[in-house]
């Protein structure tokens, strides 16, 4: 091969350049597509939303215009069915939702607390890389498979001890929904406290204090915004816990707070119909998306409460 002459050697720069320009261009063009298609994902994301809360809301207000709201949020009665003298009294519903969450807050909370304390203060990496798995299988398993074993099983075995517990209870499904919670809040307190220093461990245990006395406080209190979010998600999820109780839990909406009684929630409700024999654009059908817009506000406000407490919290600590 012979030596290039001067035209070849300018044309070979040029294709060198031409090709270098080339490689630019695309990683420019990326950089400049990137963020209109993550901006679409995101917009597409908000308008599904608006479109979800939307639909509700007309279907709401369509109901209130053959149900007067006044009835709806005063009466002690749920009625939908009886044609001469139905009545449209959420109270039932919600009081119904209320005893169930509150029962499985009434196990979830101490117990998923323990758990995140012994998890992040006490135990070994290798315990923790066992039992943390084994807590989040829990939270994989589906919820109707909790409602079945609170049917078959934690019924009859708590009717042993509580003669009077009916087959279709509130106490059943309220334990069990614990049982189902207990993975959220042990996992997000763990995060919360393994997020606070070992600075401010050690500097505890260097002025005399115990390590149980560290865990309590000192590290709860500092990880107690991620603490209190666990707990208030916690509750949101029980709210809208739709197949253990439907299960469980029975369709009898009563204004009771007797847990051995049968019970109606508002997840509940809307699964009966749904899955019933109401005609569409029936009052009954439009009960469902008054009783999901009451659901709706429920939630809104446990997230919203949830992010209130929690910058207060990182306020003070």
């Amino acid at each position: 091969m012979g030596i290039p002459t001067k035209k070849e050697q300018q044309l070979s720069v040029r294709e060198m350049i031409a090709e270098n320009q080339t490689r630019q261009h695309w990683p420019k063009r990326m950089e400049k597509l990137a963020p209109k298609f993550l901006f679409t994902l995101a917009a597409l994301s908000v308008l599904v939303t608006l479109g979800i809360l939307f639909t509700l809301l007309f279907e709401t207000i369509e109901f209130f215009r053959r149900v007067s709201i006044v009835e709806f949020v005063t009466s002690k009665e749920w009625l939908p069915w009886n044609e001469e003298h139905g009545s449209f009294g959420v109270a039932p519903l919600v009081t119904g939702t209320l005893l169930t969450t509150g029962i499985a807050m009434l196990l979830a909370v101490p117990v998923g607390l323990a758990s995140a304390i012994y998890l992040s203060e006490y135990a070994s990496e290798r315990t923790r890389r066992i039992i943390k798995p084994a807590l989040e299988v829990l939270a994989g398993i589906p919820t109707i498979v909790y409602g079945f074993f609170a049917l078959t099983i934690v019924t009859p075995l708590l009717q042993k001890v509580i003669p009077d517990l009916e087959i279709f209870n509130a106490l059943s499904p309220g334990l069990v929904m614990g049982i189902m919670i207990i993975p959220m809040i042990a996992s997000l307190s763990e995060d919360a406290m393994s997020a606070v220093p070992n600075s401010i461990r050690e500097g505890a245990l260097a002025l005399g204090a115990t390590k149980l006395e560290v865990a309590l406080k000192v590290v709860l209190p500092a990880a107690a915004s991620g603490v209190i979010a666990s707990f208030i998600l916690g509750i949101s999820r029980a709210v809208g816990e739709t197949m253990i109780v439907a299960v469980a839990g029975g369709s009898s909406p009563e204004f009771t707070f007797d847990v051995t009684k049968s019970i109606q929630t508002l997840t509940a409700y809307i699964v009966q119909v749904t899955t019933g024999d109401a005609g569409y654009g029936t009052t009954i059908y439009y009960s469902i998306y008054a009783v999901g817009m009451t659901l709706f506000v429920f939630t809104l406000l446990m997230n919203i409460l949830a992010q209130y407490i929690s910058r207060r919290f990182r306020e003070e600590y």
